[in-house]
């Protein structure tokens, strides 16, 4: 675990992973699937999300569709999911974006992150918390810090003992405490998680499920 003595050095996170299993930072094809999976699931229960997800899959016989056949797919098909009419107009915005722009991995594996932040939020529905969940779970980049991420913040909030009421200040040492973590902020993000268990990551292993 080469990330492992680089956080160690910040004792109160060491003290925390010490506590868990080895994290593995895996990078995945299906970036298409990825983004569009990620939009189904913003604001709903795991178990709601999945279900989703299942029936999306189960429009193309159970396996991931290509852009085109998103494109083709009716308006009204993907409501019938439980998609809302934003998440519906979103998931064809990634298709189209797809299409015309390019968004296969080799394309995206070849930027730098904010390169990568900055191509992607062009689409309406993608924002940059969405960005920085593929980059770490889909790409496999390993020095991500998703400050603007709930499960991250409250984390660091009881780890560090912060403090929100001056917000400035507040984000100044959320930055300031990551950057100790380079270049192994995603793993240190993931800690994170799995200590307050509201990790992001369920949606990634309900998208490896797919795949076996």
């Amino acid at each position: 675990m080469e990330y492992f003595a680089h956080l160690s050095k910040d004792k109160k996170l060491k003290k925390l992973i010490e506590t868990h299993e080895p994290i593995i930072v895996e990078k995945r094809k299906d970036v298409l699937f990825y983004l569009c999976a990620s939009i189904m699931s913003q604001q709903l229960s795991a178990k709601v999300a999945e279900s989703i997800k299942n029936r999306f899959l189960a429009l193309y016989d159970n396996r991931i569709p290509t852009p085109e056949e998103v494109l083709e797919t009716p308006f009204e098909t993907l409501r019938s999911i439980g998609l809302s009419n934003a998440k519906a107009n979103y998931v064809q915005n990634v298709s189209r974006f797809a299409l015309e722009q390019g968004m296969d991995y080799q394309t995206l594996h070849d930027m730098e992150d904010e390169e990568i932040i900055k191509y992607l939020t062009q689409i309406k529905g993608v924002g940059r918390w969405t960005v920085e969940m593929l980059m770490m779970f889909a790409l496999g980049r390993e020095d991500v810090f998703a400050i603007d991420d709930w499960g991250v913040q409250n984390a660091m909030i009881h780890l560090y003992n912060l403090d929100r009421e001056d917000k400035k200040a507040y984000r100044e040492a959320l930055l300031k405490i990551s950057k100790k973590w380079s270049p192994y902020r995603t793993y240190a993000c993931m800690h994170l998680w799995r200590w307050k268990k509201n990790s992001p990551a369920t949606e990634s292993q309900a998208i490896s499920k797919k795949k076996r």
